[in-house]
Order: C-alpha cells, then sequence, then structure tokens
C-alpha cells in the first residue's frame, strides 16, 4: 500500500538509485509493510529545481541530499515510524553511502479507502 517519491540531484547512477529504492523497501517491511508491496517513483532533479536548506534545525545538509516521501495507510505507532527514520538513515550510510544528515523523510498518511491497485477497484475499502 505504500507509494515512495524519491527525490535526488541529477547525476547519481543507476546502481546509487536503485539502492536507495530498495533499502526503503527493507526499512518499509520492517514496520509492517507487506512483503512485494513495492511503488516507488525515483525523481532526478537539477541544482536550479532542487531547492532546500542547508542547515535548518541545525543539520548540516549537502547536495547529496535525499528527500523521501511515503504516502500509506494511517495507523502506525510513533515507535514505528522512528525505526522506519533510523532504518533508512542507517541503510542508506551503509549503501550506497548516504550521510544521515542528507536522508529527509516524511510521511503522509491515508485511509485505506483512498487506494486503487488497478481494475478501477478500491481494494482496501470496507
Amino acid at each position: 500500500m505504500p507509494l515512495v517519491r524519491i527525490d535526488l540531484r541529477k547525476g547519481k547512477s543507476a546502481t546509487y538509485r536503485q539502492a536507495i529504492g530498495r533499502v526503503v523497501y527493507e526499512a518499509m517491511i520492517g514496520v509492517g509493510v507487506p512483503a512485494n508491496d513495492r511503488f516507488q517513483v525515483i525523481t532526478e532533479h537539477e541544482a536550479d529545481n532542487f531547492l532546500f536548506d542547508s542547515t535548518y534545525l541545525g543539520i548540516e545538509r549537502t547536495e547529496d541530499l535525499v528527500i523521501i516521501q511515503i504516502t500509506w495507510n494511517e495507523g502506525r505507532t510513533v515507535e514505528q515510524k522512528k525505526a522506519l527514520y533510523k532504518a533508512i538513515a542507517a541503510g542508506l550510510a551503509s549503501m550506497p553511502g548516504v550521510r544521515p544528515q542528507d536522508v529527509f523523510v516524511n510521511l503522509v498518511e491515508v485511509k485505506k479507502e483512498n487506494w486503487s491497485f488497478g481494475n478501477g477497484v478500491a481494494q482496501y475499502a470496507a
């Protein structure tokens, strides 16, 4: 059920981008997302179209910033969300080598009836 959007500066290899997607997917599995529920859009941006504050909240960000937005069903605990953030940052630090300071995650929670996975059907609607 999650839809993941990953945004980064243009110029990284396909292997780098795929590693980011894999780490995010594995972190979501770790907090209860079903296996095989992988829908991701990875978008690269020119520097002029990828704007961010390099020191907001005292965190030193570089042009290697990765912005990850996950839209998923509501209902997870704060502890699960914290575990997700930690797993993504640690995983990306390990492979492909993104500094934890350059990992920005945003969660968007929606009701289950707000999904159609195909055929014009709301598969999760009651």
